[in-house]
């Protein structure tokens, strides 16, 4: 045994203390599918793709797991309140919302981008208060935290003990082990399995599929049959792999990232910005957010033979 004093008790308890909001217990597998991985094919050769998802080519991944569903307000507020973290919304006093959800009060004209007027800059949105000073996420714990930057959900992934997935484990996840489908259940599209924009863009939104906006998590069951939700449409999903735009693009001044599947704000035929599909990508810098954006998170997993 050993003898110490009441101070360095104290001492002890307190690193402890430290040590224990730095990460959450050891990574826990509860809530992901464990993928095999192997050789698929990644992106898409049809005539309309845009930001990098064509030409196709065949790629090969390790065995992984992944979330089965987007991070929750409820699981982000755990790291918050665990690491006291601070998100770079927060450090900049202001995110991007979509016009609709903009309260008239905290509503500024010169808000608006001038590229793309149905976002506005919104000061004091961040992601307890996603769409500015007068919102929250009452009643909303089981929806995908969003007003996340890419550099967020590195945070709390590696909070959790686990990371951002790949483009390639991300889209092979999303594809459900069905080679170069349009839909992670298909080639043929069926009503009320992704959450898109339904009406006309930017001022009226049908609600089709029984949503205006983000949806919780579990909306409208698995897309596949790996058994994940929400990978096309609902919210954009950050990757880890950096984003290289087309040789045709203007070359970006910062450093950009892949995000995946499509939101809310995108179409089933593209005729609202972009058409939601498995091969869907976009890129944008890892310190940008808004409403539809959201992660899951991912982890190596031993091969098989390893335990052999």
């Amino acid at each position: 045994f050993f003898l110490f004093s009441s101070g360095s008790a104290m001492l002890l308890l307190v690193l402890c203390a430290l040590c224990c909001t730095c990460f959450a217990a050891s990574p826990s597998t509860e809530n992901m599918v464990r993928l095999e991985g192997g050789r698929f094919t990644l992106g898409t050769d049809a005539n309309d793709a845009k930001d990098g998802e064509g030409p196709s080519k065949s790629v090969r991944v390790k065995p992984f797991f992944i979330d089965i569903y987007p991070v929750s307000n409820e699981e982000f507020r755990d790291f918050f309140r665990a690491t006291k973290y601070t998100t770079d919304a927060e450090k900049y006093g202001w995110s991007f919302v979509f016009h609709s959800f903009v309260d008239k009060r905290d509503f500024e004209e010169e808000g608006k981008l001038q590229s793309a007027e149905w976002w506005n800059a919104v000061k004091g949105a961040y992601w307890r208060k996603p769409f500015g000073k007068h919102s929250s996420i009452a009643k909303r714990d089981t929806y995908p935290v969003v007003q996340v930057s890419r550099t967020d959900a590195q945070a709390y992934c590696k909070w959790v003990g686990k990371r951002l997935p790949t483009e390639k484990e991300w889209e092979f996840a999303a594809r459900g082990g069905l080679e170069n489908a349009v839909y992670p259940w298909g080639n043929v599209f069926e009503k009320n399995r992704m959450n898109t924009w339904q009406g006309q863009f930017p001022t009226t939104n049908t609600k089709d599929d029984g949503h205006v906006g983000v949806a919780p998590k579990d909306a409208f069951g698995p897309q596949n049959d790996f058994g994940v939700y929400n990978m096309l449409g609902n919210t954009w999903e950050w990757t880890d792999t950096e984003f290289k735009p087309p040789a045709s693009a203007a070359p970006s001044k910062e450093k950009m990232f892949v995000l995946r599947g499509g939101s809310y704000l995108d179409s089933v035929d593209g005729k609202t910005n972009h058409r939601v599909r498995t091969s869907t990508r976009m890129g944008n810098t890892a310190d940008s957010g808004s409403d539809n954006i959201s992660f899951r998170c991912a982890m190596d997993a031993k091969n098989k033979r390893d335990d052999l």
